[in-house]
């Protein structure tokens, strides 16, 4: 029954101003442009960027793979604006790549990909032979192998022949890429190559460097390389930094990051002569497969091969934000009109501000969900966790208003299945945890996807069965000590995961309901 006939409205007035500047500051701080001095002018080109000719919807992984010659010319025609070369891994393919390279303006640093299968070894061998003969005016130098010996595919012996054999059959230079320590661990390499050509990527160093560290930590790795293999030079053969995907101690994937690091590098090393090549030209979804959302998002260039704003102008983590707060603000407009007529002015001040925590998180989980889903189980895992979302935001939109009608047998309804919802999380959070402890490495943390049901039904006690919720309480709880051990302290990402599931473990332990027992 109604509470009062009066619509308490100024607390509901006040609350819903806060809701409002709440998402939007949510967003435009999410979004807000930020002001760095430029890499690349149109009057300055930058030395040189890896290019994988992959559009948004292909992978090398859909055998056979076809690659589109027209999508290859315009991607060169756009990389010829901002580079005076590119560098290739492959040979499958791109056996057009230097003729369309000749007519863009751009040479070639051209990669042969040596793997365990001495047939495809060859094949991709003799095509690199092949086309540096054939275009000496474009092919600058070739790489013989990248990776090889990190992915343990071949021995140092075996390499070292391959480049010798190259290095017989061609006039440019050789050389063979890898992460910078694995120089170390083969040095029988050296010798072989013409230059050494290095890895240097903070973000996944075994100890991961924070933006702040990252460029000091690429100086003094440089330059002990410089000193031990002079006189021969020196290639960074691959250097960039992550725009999305998660934090690995204190190296956060960010756009602005992303151009942070790139500006800065150019700058540095530009100013002390050092040749380098930046990874990579164009995000490359199909990476995700292998290395989570963090690997498809190391471009210049987005996978729709648009201006991300890394090299150049103010840049932004993420331009779409208007949308994301328009999403936010239907999200929340949709809570206060089902709530309708708040119950008393207690329940009109909670509701725009319950209704403007489970907008902001169902859009944050709909905005990570785009970054790293990759195939139709993900999606549909990340459609049901926004689908618990909204029935936790029209239960407690109901639980706070004056019902009658329809939506007090609504809320009967929901009210009657709570348990269900808190049991629905409860399972999300030890599924989530248990891939946390188990597989973390290339996993983003779900905070967004929990924090609205766990805060709810932690504040409002929900029937779950005990025997499910304190196994699934059990779960969570083992799991928190561990993954903040593998993580580190410093890890903001993995801290806010840890207190959402401190908050789910709450409601969990709370709101377990005792077992039936039988007459």
């Amino acid at each position: 029954m109604p509470q009062s006939s009066r619509f308490p409205l100024l607390p509901y007035c006040v609350a819903l101003l806060l809701a409002l500047t709440a998402l939007c500051g949510l967003w435009y701080g999410l979004g807000k442009p930020v002001v760095l001095p430029d890499a690349a002018t149109p009057t300055h080109k930058l030395q040189c960027a890896s290019y994988s000719p992959f559009a948004k919807d292909q992978s090398p992984f859909d055998q056979p793979f076809v690659l589109r010659p027209e999508q290859m010319d315009a991607d060169l025609a756009l990389l010829a604006t901002r580079f005076e070369c590119v560098r290739t891994y492959s040979m499958t393919g791109l056996e057009g790549i230097p003729a369309l390279a000749r007519k863009h303006g751009l040479k070639l640093m051209l990669g042969a990909w040596v793997n365990a299968n001495p047939v495809d070894t060859e094949r991709e061998v003799e095509a690199l032979i092949k086309a540096a003969n054939e275009y000496p005016d474009v092919v600058q130098a070739v790489i013989v192998g990248n990776e090889t010996l990190l992915r343990k595919e071949v021995t140092g012996r075996y390499l070292a022949g391959l480049i010798h054999k190259v290095k017989t059959r061609v006039r440019q230079p050789v050389t063979y890429a890898d992460v910078w320590d694995f120089w170390h661990q083969h040095p029988e390499i050296a010798p072989a190559v013409d230059f050494i050509t290095i890895h240097l990527l903070p973000y996944w160093e075994d100890n991961p460097r924070s933006i702040d560290d990252a460029l000091a930590h690429v100086a003094k790795i440089r330059e002990d390389f410089g000193r031990e293999f002079a006189p021969k030079d020196i290639l960074i053969g691959e250097t960039g930094w992550p725009s999305e995907g998660r934090q690995r101690e204190t190296a956060l994937p960010s756009r602005v990051n992303e151009a942070r690091f790139i500006r800065g590098f150019v700058h540095m090393a530009e100013e002390k002569g050092w040749h380098y090549n930046l990874i990579e030209a164009f995000d490359q979804p199909w990476k995700r497969q292998s290395e989570g959302a963090v690997g498809g998002y190391w471009g210049l260039f987005s996978a729709d091969r648009e201006e991300k704003g890394v090299l150049a102008g103010p840049v932004s983590n993420l331009p779409g934000w208007p949308l994301w707060l328009g999403l936010s603000g239907v999200i929340l407009l949709g809570g206060l009109l089902v709530g309708g007529r708040p119950a008393s002015a207690r329940s009109a001040f909670l509701l725009p501000l319950a209704g403007a925590l489970g907008a902001g998180c169902i859009g944050l989980w709909l905005e990570l969900s785009v970054i790293t889903s990759r195939f139709w189980g993900e999606w549909l895992w990340a459609a049901a966790l926004t689908v618990l979302n909204l029935l936790v935001l029209l239960h407690v939109s109901l639980a706070l208003s004056d019902r009658t009608g329809w939506r007090l047998v609504a809320f009967d309804w929901l009210q009657r299945r709570a348990g269900l919802w808190l049991a629905a999380a409860g399972f999300a959070g030890a599924v989530l945890m248990l891939g946390m402890v188990f597989d973390a490495r290339y996993r983003s943390f779900p905070s967004a996807a929990l924090l609205f049901p766990a805060l709810v039904y932690l504040c409002r006690p929900a029937d779950a069965p005990r025997r499910e919720a304190l196994l699934l309480a059990l779960i969570i709880a083992v799991g928190i000590p561990v993954q903040l051990a593998m993580e580190g302290p410093s890890n903001l990402q993995a801290l806010g995961w840890a207190a959402v599931s401190l908050l789910l473990l709450g409601a969990l332990l709370r709101g377990r309901r005792p077992v039936e027992r039988r007459a």
